[in-house]
């Protein structure tokens, strides 16, 4: 079985031990991203977002050919104390989606002969709410961090890759100058 993992932040430049080929490829699906997701350390992380601009993912292919294995694994990379696997992964298995995002990434997926695909699936949340924030909260959420966990925001917004571009990131860049240090 053929897997891919997608991703758009750092699952890109930090994918620990997660078993993927490098290198990671640029025309993934097109996907509703944004900075959307209040940390547990507070940084502001890219997630899938509702009525987002479509943004194009990146993908890489797994080194193992279990789908459920690649979720466990993702999990553990990216919520290490989650308890529910489909609250943290999301996953097409070749069948029929009834979901937007999911019939995107299907037909995407189709198109490459890739049987299977893992994607990290938190939903945007700020001030322990499963909300999207505005676009005014999280530039305030950024400027009131305090000066350490700032620095460990503005790394993770710059390192996020280039063709991330959301309308957040661009007031993110303009307001706090924290451009791109991305080479993908």
């Amino acid at each position: 079985m053929v897997i891919a993992c997608l991703g758009w932040g750092s699952l890109v430049w930090d994918p620990k031990d997660l078993p993927i080929r490098r290198p990671w490829f640029v025309d993934g699906p097109l996907l509703p991203i944004e900075f959307a997701r209040e940390s547990d350390d507070k940084r502001i992380t890219l997630v899938i977002t509702p009525k987002t601009a479509l943004v194009r993912s990146l993908w890489a292919l797994c080194s193992i050919d279990d789908l459920n294995q690649a979720r466990i694994l993702l999990v553990e990379r990216e919520s290490p104390k989650a308890k529910d696997i489909k609250q943290v992964t999301g996953a097409w298995n070749g069948e029929k989606p009834a979901e937007p995002n999911c019939a995107r990434i299907a037909d995407w997926a189709s198109q490459r002969g890739i049987d299977a695909v893992v994607w990290t699936s938190l939903p945007p949340k700020v001030d322990k709410a499963d909300r999207t924030p505005s676009l005014q909260e999280v530039l305030q959420h950024l400027e009131n961090l305090p000066y350490e966990k700032q620095r460990h925001a503005e790394r993770y917004i710059r390192l996020a890759p280039r063709q991330i571009d959301t309308e957040y990131r661009r007031a993110i860049e303009r307001e706090f100058g924290w451009t791109c240090l991305s080479e993908i």
